[in-house]
């Protein structure tokens, strides 16, 4: 019997990406950054024009956060840059991946304003990935090895606890974090998805303290109760492989949920047409702001 909140999203921008990802509000600019990671591009959509900036990176892009001093990071697939989102030049800065099918994936920045990126394999293969940390002096930290598909991650108002998520495990983790140097500890699970319904890709928290997560083949997102591991509230998408999710808006009282249509079949494109669409609900709670990178870039 369902016993948690149902609503339907509503279509932003037909933008028919293959794999859209990396939602995430920039509360000063009042725009949404995300990716479109096998078609190599950032977007800055602003949702009060409805209008899509692009910028053409020429490599897998994995995510993007913002920077404090202006522009943003981005993870491509031969490393971490800096992106003027004036102009789209880029800046290199580090590259910890070894390997050429290795990519970065997801990642944000913790309350400390370190970036954090995961990385995978682009057949997939189990345990080839890993996540790291980039302190504000630009030094790589390996914080996990043996990761299959490093994706959502996020951190609690009390700078507590970290979550994250590996896609196969069809699970998210909960860390001890300590924000003073970075470290993370005492790895559990919090959320367990059942078969069938979906593997748990970015996530976000709300103010209230819940996770969201977005559910790779299940054609929705999902409220869930870091506690108890109960599903509260979900987000139906009309596109089977949903990807991100971020909440925007002046008020952080929109959800913007991300999609992808490149592993789809012709048949399950006819059904859901919309795939790789960017996606809005009002679930009836707010977010808190994303953290930006907090480190000096120079050059």
């Amino acid at each position: 019997m369902q016993n948690y909140i149902s609503q339907k999203a509503t279509l932003e921008i037909d933008a028919k990406a293959q794999l859209g990802e990396g939602a995430l509000w920039h509360p000063a600019e009042n725009k949404l950054y995300w990716v479109n990671i096998e078609g190599k591009t950032l977007h800055i959509y602003d949702p009060s024009t409805k209008t899509n900036l692009s910028f053409l990176v020429n490599e897998r892009i994995g995510t993007v956060v913002p920077v404090k001093g202006g522009g943003a990071l981005i993870a491509l697939q031969n490393g971490i840059h800096f992106i003027n989102t004036q102009n789209g030049t880029l800046q290199f800065i580090a590259n910890p991946l070894t390997g050429r099918n290795i990519r970065f994936n997801d990642g944000k920045c913790d309350p400390s304003g370190r970036f954090w990126v995961g990385s995978m394999d682009i057949q997939f293969t189990t345990g080839a990935g890993s996540l790291y940390r980039m302190d504000k002096d630009q030094s790589i930290h390996t914080l996990l090895n043996e990761v299959t598909i490093s994706n959502g991650i996020a951190w609690t108002k009390d700078k507590k606890t970290m979550y994250y998520v590996d896609s196969p495990l069809r699970r998210i983790d909960a860390f001890d974090y300590n924000d003073a140097d970075g470290s993370i500890t005492r790895r559990r699970t919090v959320v367990t998805l059942p078969e069938g319904e979906g593997s748990p890709d970015g996530i976000t928290l709300d103010e209230e303290g819940h996770i969201w997560a977005a559910l790779w083949g299940a054609n929705a997102v999902g409220r869930f109760n870091p506690h108890t591991g109960q599903l509260l509230q979900k987000i139906e998408v009309p596109a089977p492989n949903v990807s991100s999710c971020a909440f925007g808006g002046k008020d952080l009282d929109t959800l913007y949920i991300t999609t992808a249509r490149g592993e789809l079949s012709e048949e399950q494109l006819a059904t859901y047409p919309l795939s790789g669409g960017l996606f809005s609900a009002k679930p009836g709670v707010k977010g808190v702001p994303a953290e930006f990178y907090a480190g000096t870039i120079t050059g």
